[in-house]
């Protein structure tokens, strides 16, 4: 797994998520977003940490660091998934797309167009 949520703890992840939905943001940004924020410091020690491991990158504007990502969403999101299929789904997309599909309280006939097409398509390809 590239450089994910996936070793990560709850905390930093809190904080990956935060980053990941505002794209970029500074050390008091992720204070005002956090549930029950630990100090301004500690924010700021989680990002410097964050940063060390390369999930995320900083550029100064300013005084102020303003943080960002250093893994794009969409690859994050990729590589989430892929996560959770493996680690609760025994690696099976099968499984993975029926639970989501029957977990929906419902899904727009638009939607399962969509879903069929990516399947066709999926199949035209020989995946």
């Amino acid at each position: 797994m590239t450089k994910t949520t996936s070793n990560l703890t709850r905390r930093e992840r809190q904080i990956m998520d935060i980053i990941h939905r505002r794209g970029r943001v500074t050390a008091h940004e992720v204070l005002e977003d956090l549930p029950e924020p630990p100090s301004y410091s500690a924010v700021r020690a989680l990002l410097r940490l964050l940063e060390e491991r390369g999930h995320v990158k900083h550029a100064q504007d300013g005084q102020r660091y303003v943080y960002a990502a250093a893994v794009a969403r969409a690859d994050a999101r990729k590589s989430a998934l892929s996560h959770v299929v493996k680690t609760f789904f025994a690696g099976s997309v099968e499984q993975t797309v029926a639970t989501l599909v029957e977990s929906r309280a419902k899904l727009s006939r638009e939607e399962l167009d969509r879903l069929a097409e990516v399947i066709n398509r999926a199949k035209n390809e020989g995946r």
